[in-house]
């Protein structure tokens, strides 16, 4: 019943109805494609290993350069369980655009003439979104985070000695997780284009998006530390003003008739 839906939504558009069992086969090409990319990008991360495991250590470095080195390996078999763990980290960073890609392509025969134009651009927005999410939690929220947590253990009179597994495990995750919260304006934009939300709805409901914005913050950052809660409930928020305006955009430019778009 699912799969029907599915695939009667892929015949909505301006192409000719495929039998269901070419839709079948599409979707199976589809997980094929994403399964070997998102391998090949975790082969490439196992390779690069070392000096992703470098790069990784840089947010701690900021505080002290010397606490790469106090790292803490409890586990015999620690630096290949996690060389495997950040392989997959590393492989859905490097492949995202791929699957975004092949999932998007699956979708291509519901889209019309007009909005195949510019289903490129919305690609490349997602990308370069999912991309601004992990440099902006690399770059600004892990260097505050780690010293917000090293300078509050001296405060309780503790020597903070972490293990490499918790401290890749907490890296990798708020990392992918800033990404994937970054990818908020092109679900809404997407949900706008389909006629399922409009700027109005958008502006009502902005106290209850507020809400569950903080919700959704908490739930996918590993800590519960309102530090990292606010560094990425505050972009999110950003986001979502910014999806207001250009739902509103995208609703001016489908009101518009043709013949003025082409005067």
């Amino acid at each position: 019943m699912q799969l029907g839906k599915l695939f009667q939504f892929r015949e909505s558009g301006e192409g000719s109805q495929k039998p269901f069992l070419d839709h079948l086969e599409d979707l199976r090409w589809m997980i094929i494609k994403m399964v070997v990319s998102l391998a090949l990008g975790m082969i490439a991360g196992f390779v690069g290993r070392v000096p992703l495991t470098r790069l990784l250590q840089w947010p701690l470095a900021t505080i002290d350069p010397d606490l790469p080195s106090r790292l803490q390996s409890f586990g015999v078999a620690d630096p290949l369980t996690i060389s495997f763990q950040l392989a997959f980290y590393a492989g859905i960073v490097l492949a995202f655009p791929f699957l975004l890609y092949f999932a998007a392509e699956f979708v291509l025969p519901a889209l019309t003439t007009k909005e195949r134009r510019v289903f490129y651009p919305t690609l490349a927005i997602g990308v370069g979104l999912f991309v601004g999410g992990v440099v902006f939690c690399f770059s600004v929220v892990l260097p505050k985070t780690l010293d917000y947590f090293y300078k509050d253990s001296h405060t309780m009179g503790w020597s903070p000695n972490w293990s490499v597994r918790e401290y890749f495990a907490f890296v990798t995750q708020v990392t992918l997780s800033f990404g994937l919260a970054f990818e908020l304006p092109v679900v809404v934009l997407a949900l706008v284009r389909l006629g399922l939300l409009g700027q109005r709805t958008l502006r009502a409901s902005r106290p209850y998006a507020v809400i569950l914005i903080v919700i959704l913050a908490a739930v996918i950052t590993p800590t519960s530390d309102l530090l990292t809660l606010g560094l990425l409930a505050v972009p999110m928020l950003v986001l979502y003003e910014i999806c207001i305006w250009c739902a509103r955009f995208v609703e001016r430019k489908q009101a518009t008739p043709p013949a003025e778009l082409e005067s």
